[in-house]
């Protein structure tokens, strides 16, 4: 870990715990917290080895659509099964994830400090009765699980925001580091797609507000303010790892060519300029804002007038990040986003049967 990365990890926690001792203005809060999050988890995609995920663009395509069919999905929930069992069995499903996300993220520091043999030599765990399921870990992992174990505890019986951020502050880092885009066509198709979704879905219908306001699980990142009324500002999880994951790939486009990050900066100043933008049309309209309105134009710009600046427009185009395994990561990726397609169809397809059984006995 690089000194710049390890300063960045350290100023993330501290302004992480900062609103529990001093007062901190959300507007500020918000913008330092997402900004940090994007480069740790930028710097920490960087590996020798292709990524876990690698999204196409027919998945690009697709995404925004199975974005929308979650949304609702959440939002027909909210409106015909009681709130408090719905997110009763959130928080049971977002408990594992937690634990899997934060220990993952504490990991690379946690393995420092223990001896080599607990980073080899995995460990296998095969289910009861299920034997051809079997899990693979090592000892470091279960060491990082101890905190990751203790913290999603005490977000299920206490909710506090501080520990709803740090297991938001894991999926975001985890989400940015583990997903990778195929190409920066790919990117901008993805970005494109949810501007408009993000767009449709809080100006012209009340899904998006109405869901982030009862889905009480780590989806979103809360920010303490001094008003009563409104006692949180809000930043969804997916106005830092959408945009992230490109500002990622711009880093690793700059990687992969032996130079300085000049691209992952003018990405990472456009995500920081739009969502300052996003924040400054928040105050002054006194109204929930889609923030990839401001953050897909700003990044894409930022990139798209560097390049063509320094006339490297076709090299841009052209990348692939690790392209001689890309179309063994999108056949994996495929696999992975039908996984995702068909847990959402039996989620939405349980919650109709659970409303049907509720309706006729009642």
């Amino acid at each position: 870990m690089k000194k710049t990365e390890r300063i960045a990890n350290l100023a993330l926690a501290g302004l992480t715990l900062a609103p529990l001792v001093v007062k901190v203005d959300p507007n500020v809060n918000v913008t330092l917290t997402a900004c940090l999050a994007v480069f740790v988890g930028c710097y920490r995609s960087v590996k020798p080895t292709p990524p876990t995920e690698t999204m196409s663009t027919e998945h690009a395509m697709r995404f925004p659509f199975v974005g929308s069919a979650m949304l609702l999905s959440l939002f027909l929930l909210f409106k015909f099964l009681s709130k408090d069992l719905v997110n009763t069995v959130l928080t049971a499903y977002f408990f594992v994830l937690g634990i899997v996300a934060l220990s993952a993220t504490l990991l690379p520091s946690i393995k420092r400090f223990l001896p080599n043999q607990w980073n080899e030599n995995p460990i296998v765990w095969r289910f009861p009765y299920f034997r051809s399921v079997e899990i693979e870990f090592t000892k470091s992992q279960i060491v990082a699980s101890i905190p990751g174990t203790f913290f999603c505890v005490w977000y299920a019986l206490s909710k506090h925001w501080l520990a709803n951020n740090i297991l938001g502050l894991a999926f975001c880092i985890q989400g940015i580091e583990m997903l990778s885009l195929g190409s920066f066509k790919t990117g901008a198709i993805l970005l494109v797609g949810l501007f408009v979704y993000d767009i449709f879905w809080v100006f012209f219908t009340p899904v998006m507000v109405s869901v982030a306001k009862s889905f009480d699980a780590p989806i979103k990142l809360l920010f303490p303010t001094s008003d009563s009324a409104r006692p949180f500002s809000m930043l969804g999880l997916g106005d830092i790892v959408i945009p992230g994951i490109f500002v990622a790939l711009a880093l690793r486009f700059d990687v992969s060519r032996g130079k300085q990050p000049q691209y992952f900066k003018s990405a990472y100043l456009g995500y920081t300029f739009g969502l300052v933008l996003t924040i400054v049309v928040m105050n002054w309209f006194q109204a929930a804002q889609p923030a990839l309105l401001y953050i897909v134009p700003a990044v894409i710009g930022f990139l798209a007038a560097h390049c063509l600046w320094n006339g490297d427009v076709k090299q841009v185009c052209v990348y692939a990040y690790f392209s001689i395994f890309l179309f063994l990561c999108q056949c994996y990726s495929s696999l992975f986003m039908h996984l995702i397609c068909f847990q959402i169809v039996s989620f939405y397809w349980s919650s109709i049967m659970c409303y049907v059984f509720y309706y006729n006995h009642v």
